[in-house]
């Protein structure tokens, strides 16, 4: 049996109560401001992205939390945990209460599993290998795998305990026995422990948040009394309302002239520096992509050095790194930080040579996301690439709402897409198992279509094992995998930066040693100081 003993637990406390420095003096009401994409997804059995990420992690609290500045999983809502064979027990916190009021217990840890696996939707796949959970008592639980599975403990962060008794009293008609598990009530309240509680919330316009004066770790006097997240704004909206101190962080999702823009006039740059990658999908089972010899045509031709000055902000500032295959440099199975990728049309000319069928015949449809302007360039960029080959291509404009819906058909899903992808829970298996595992195919991840038994087997064993030294060499070869089948054209490795006035001062954004290493982590309101 392992136990995380006191002493550790202690520290790894230490690391996530989140280096809360000194207050600072604070207005008498402070309001941060923030925008994202559409939607924001409250309901945390459905969330997936990163606006909805943001959701979550502030209205609601998970069992674990990512140690800050350094690898590992540190506790939060429990105190401690063990591990004996594929059973694993938590010991709860017996001093945090939810929004309404109302105790958090062993049966609430239950019942959120329960209902993300009867949801089936967003990210529940984390859960597939849990058959059961029991409330041994008020304040532990314990969860049965059908398997050992070595990056449950991580998926965690991806399990916000809900309100059971709140949720209760709201259910509405449904098929199931217990009704729609709370979904209206939940898509528009929430039932948390956050240290931020949900105010007002539309999907489409904008979240408010109020502080959580009775959060079991408190709030400090510094960190935002209210916060207004939005969602949608346009680039040029957001850059003149940084401008005239009406906003405080842009996303990520900027062109990269807006951000040096506001850099110039005086603003920071905030980072996130993730274990995720931006991503070019080839759907593999339409022609001529169907042929692995034409997608590697492609990916030989693409401009791996060009995409690097599109992204590129300020010196030293830029919207990624150099990718070197399919994993991220840092990750378990990562090439070497040297092996840069770069463009080869004398390769790409040789692979096309060897495909059964003729680009002449066929226009690809490039697809762009449209709330993300910057896709388009890389589309162009693309285009001018591919047609060295003798490919046509067609740019399509593809809001994101209705991308996710093309991507669950083979028929449907574009011939290339775009998307930016990351380990939602800090591990590879999140990265990459939505991404490439044939059962996860159709999602807005994994457009592609794969359908490959070497990288499912590699998937699927790298969960199973449990060294790090056997698992990181299972990730190597799933690696060089991907690079000869070439579903993906892996363009760089990722990196989120953030427009932000001088009112708010995020250290998790911007210091490495309180980086969480885990998107939308950052985010934690109560981790902001407003300086004025």
């Amino acid at each position: 049996m392992t136990t995380l003993h006191g002493s550790l637990r202690a520290a790894l406390f230490c690391a996530t109560a989140l280096g809360v420095t000194a207050p600072l003096a604070a207005s008498a009401e402070s309001v941060l401001r923030l925008d994202e994409v559409p939607v924001g997804q409250l309901d945390p059995g459905k969330a997936s992205d990163y606006a909805d990420s943001i959701l979550m992690f502030n209205a609601y609290d998970t069992l674990v939390l990512p140690v800050q500045g350094g690898p590992g999983m540190a506790p939060h809502l429990a105190r401690a945990w063990e591990a004996d064979g594929d059973s694993w027990i938590f010991h709860l916190r017996d001093d945090v209460t939810f929004h309404s009021g109302n105790p958090m217990t062993a049966h609430d840890v239950v019942f959120s599993l329960e209902r993300m696996q009867a949801l089936g939707q967003g990210l529940s796949y984390l859960f597939g290998v849990v058959d059961s959970a029991e409330a041994i008592d008020d304040h532990t639980v314990r969860f049965n795998l059908s398997e050992a599975n070595s990056p449950f403990v991580s998926a965690l962060v991806r399990l916000p305990i809900i309100d059971r008794a709140l949720v209760m009293e709201n259910l509405a008609d449904g098929d199931d026995e217990m009704g729609d598990w709370g979904e209206a009530f939940l898509a528009a309240n929430a039932a948390g422990t956050g240290a931020y509680t949900v105010s007002a919330h539309n999907p489409q316009e904008e979240t408010m948040f109020l502080r959580n004066e009775d959060y079991f770790l408190g709030v400090p006097d510094a960190a935002p009394d209210r916060v207004r997240l939005r969602y949608g704004l346009e680039a040029a909206t957001v850059r003149t309302l940084i401008a005239t101190n009406e906003h405080d962080i842009s996303s990520q999702w900027l062109p990269p002239e807006v951000l040096r823009a506001i850099g110039n006039a005086g603003g920071q740059f905030l980072t996130e520096t993730s274990a995720g990658a931006f991503y070019v999908k080839m759907n593999t089972t339409k022609a001529p992509l169907d042929d692995v010899n034409c997608r590697r045509a492609l990916s030989a031709a693409f401009d791996y050095g060009a995409i690097m000055q599109i992204i590129a902000i300020d010196e030293g500032v830029a919207q990624g790194t150099p990718s070197t295959g399919a994993i991220p440099v840092g990750m378990l199975g990562a090439n070497d930080p040297d092996a840069i990728l770069e463009r080869d049309m004398d390769a790409a000319r040789a692979h096309l040579a060897e495909c059964a069928h003729d680009p002449a015949d066929f226009t690809l449809e490039i697809a762009w996301t449209a709330e993300v302007p910057v896709q388009e360039r890389f589309s162009l960029m693309m285009q001018s690439n591919f047609a060295e080959l003798g490919f046509n291509t067609e740019i399509r404009r593809v809001p994101w709402a209705v991308f996710t819906d093309l991507a669950t058909s083979a028929e449907t899903a574009p011939h290339i897409s775009q998307i930016f992808a990351n380990a939602v829970t800090g591990d590879p298996d999140t990265l990459l198992y939505g991404q490439f595992h044939s059962s996860a195919a159709g999602t807005w991840q994994s457009p592609e279509h794969l359908a490959d038994d070497e990288v499912d087997r590699l998937l699927d064993e790298a969960r199973r094992a449990e060294a790090e030294d056997e698992r990181a060499a299972l990730y190597a070869q799933l690696n060089d995998r991907l690079m000869e089948i070439a579903p993906t054209i892996f363009a760089f490795d990722r990196v989120s930066v953030f427009g932000a006035s001088n009112r708010v001062a995020a250290p998790a954004l911007s210091d490495p040693d309180a980086a969480f290493g885990l998107d939308g982590m950052g985010f934690s309101f109560r981790l902001m100081d407003m300086t004025d």
